[in-house]
């Protein structure tokens, strides 16, 4: 009599181990090249991001100028990110990667330093216009160096690259006036807090060495539009393009809205010294580093679609709860579920996006994703950091689980049944 043996489901193939995952996926070694600059560039930036709110606080500004400084960043990223996805056309992935590695952190390094207000907006602008030739380019290089059936593994990869290292970074953050103190150097919060960013932007420096050896590839479309200088080519919209592009905008915007001003709201609100803060963020990263590596599994157990409507769902319930909450600890519970919620979401719209994208026009997807992102983002921030001064947290927090909500809905509904690669991308 002949056995029949159920094939394994994805949980458990995912759980012989990580090597065996890892081979299963079958990644080229291009792939982990701009893995291992993307490590060092994010793990860098994850730092700063984290920190550089709190360091304003530190010098004196309060939550209406970072919500200018956060809205200048962004408006940055506005006006660059057009422009930015022609020259990918023009110059390839590559070169405009160098572009970034190098303009971004040294952007970093002058907003450390120089605390004139004015100078602060100004370099906010600036530094956005060099981020935002990472998102331009990011979402074409994983699409490119990945295939339909390893593309999911690659992004949640990719959006975990910077974990690792930001969970040590955050210790470090939390624990190094400690350190300092018991070692006899005399440093105030402020003199500290600079030091780490200015650490931070040599750590995505490192980046540009793995990034010298990468090559991305070029379809043949983009290289005769190049060879007849025809590179600044409108994109023609899709329509399911038409329709994430927009829902995409704006979860980034529920995004901006609490993520810049999370740490603060917890260091003012519940008392929750520098120390356990830096921990708090280590533990943030472990788990999304966690949950980044199981995004893949997740959206092959539930589908694509349906999976990113299930994490949207739990970002919204726990940053609703978190607004209610009066105890530091159920407060700090429910950030680092938010924080992991909110994180595996993004890996998959984006391959969803670039999975049902040609080819030839990922680049101009991906610049014109990347510029509505940046434009409502610019107006969340903004309009967050107002808003958090005229009503408080709990007010713009409930608002914005509201809103997430509703992007999970109308997510659900619009997208479901209309995904043309869906069967290969979930499988």
């Amino acid at each position: 009599m002949e056995v029949l043996v159920e094939p394994a489901t994805p949980a458990v193939r995912f759980w012989k181990g990580p090597h065996a995952w890892l081979a299963e996926q079958r990644l080229q070694p291009e792939f982990w090249r701009f893995f291992a600059a993307a490590f060092f560039f994010d793990a860098g930036f994850a730092v700063y991001f984290f920190l550089f709110n709190l360091y304003l606080l530190d010098v004196g500004f309060d939550e209406r100028t970072m919500g200018m400084v956060g809205g200048a960043l962004t408006l940055g990223s506005v006006v660059g990110t057009l422009p930015a996805g022609a020259l990918t056309r023009r110059f390839g992935v590559r070169r405009l990667l160098m572009v970034c590695f190098v303009a971004a952190p040294l952007v970093g390094a002058v907003r450390a330093v120089w605390m004139w207000r004015p100078a602060q907006i100004g370099c906010a602008f600036v530094a956005g216009v060099a981020m935002c030739l990472w998102g331009v380019c990011f979402l074409p290089a994983v699409a490119r160096l990945t295939e339909d059936r390893n593309r999911a593994s690659g992004f949640g990869l990719i959006f975990s690259a910077s974990v690792g290292t930001s969970a040590v970074g955050g210790l470090v953050c939390g624990y190094l006036p400690h350190w300092l103190q018991r070692a006899g150097v005399a440093m105030s919060a402020a003199e500290v807090k600079r030091g780490i960013l200015l650490g931070s932007c040599g750590i995505a420096l490192l980046g540009l060495v793995a990034l010298r050896r990468l090559r991305v590839p070029e379809v043949e479309e983009v290289l005769e539009q190049r060879a007849d200088n025809r590179w600044m080519v409108r994109w023609r919209p899709h329509g399911l393009a038409l329709r994430l592009v927009p829902l995409i905008a704006l979860w980034a915007a529920i995004q901006a809205a609490f993520t810049p001003f999370a740490m603060v709201h917890l260091t003012r609100d519940f008392r929750i010294p520098l120390t356990q803060v830096g921990l708090l963020f280590s533990v943030a990263q472990l788990l999304q580093l966690g949950t980044g590596l199981a995004t893949p599994v997740l959206f092959r157990m539930l589908g694509l679609v349906r999976g990113i409507v299930v994490t949207q769902l739990a970002t919204a319930m726990a940053l609703g709860m978190m607004a209610v909450v009066h105890e530091g600890r159920a407060a700090v519970a429910l950030y680092l579920c938010f924080a992991a919620a909110q994180w595996m979401s993004s890996p998959g719209m984006y391959n969803l996006l670039m999975s049902e994208t040609p080819d030839a026009e990922r680049g101009s997807v991906a610049a014109v994703a990347m510029f509505c992102n940046a434009l409502v983002s610019a107006g969340a921030t903004w309009i967050a950091g107002v808003m958090l001064m005229r009503v408080g947290y709990p007010v713009v927090m409930v608002s914005t689980a509201l809103s997430a909500l509703a992007v999970a809905m109308v997510f659900g509904v619009s997208v479901t049944g209309r995904v043309r690669g869906r069967r290969s991308v979930e499988r």
